[in-house]
């Protein structure tokens, strides 16, 4: 069974940093792209940011040169180093895998960016 896990939300400061983790399991991690979303309130889910097996990354243009991925495959894990937070920032980030059958999301980590 396929699962990913978000941690590393929480309240920040304008100017402030997070990082947000996702580990999965159930699917050969080094193997398998992970994109990032988020759902700010009454808005659809965008997509943030992705990162590809080789370690290739892209970013929308709303974080491009604030926030950065990294992937430990040793350790199934994904990061989303999020510096410079705006209260735009705020929302659920959800982390996102798939493979050739289906897509697997996690449960969601609140990012709130406020002073």
């Amino acid at each position: 069974q396929v699962q990913l896990v978000e941690s590393g939300g929480g309240l920040v400061q304008p100017g402030g940093s997070l990082r947000l983790s996702c580990v999965a399991s159930g699917i050969i991690f080094s193997s398998n792209i992970m994109d990032w979303y988020r759902q700010a309130p009454g808005k659809e889910r965008e997509w943030v940011a992705r990162i590809f097996t080789t370690g290739n990354t892209y970013y929308a243009d709303s974080v491009k040169g604030r926030f950065t991925l990294s992937r430990d495959n040793a350790k199934n894990t994904g990061y989303l180093q999020m510096n410079s937070l705006k209260p735009e920032d705020t929302a659920v980030y959800y982390c996102k895998t798939w493979t050739s059958r289906q897509s697997y999301w996690g449960q969601g980590t609140q990012v709130t960016v406020s002073s």
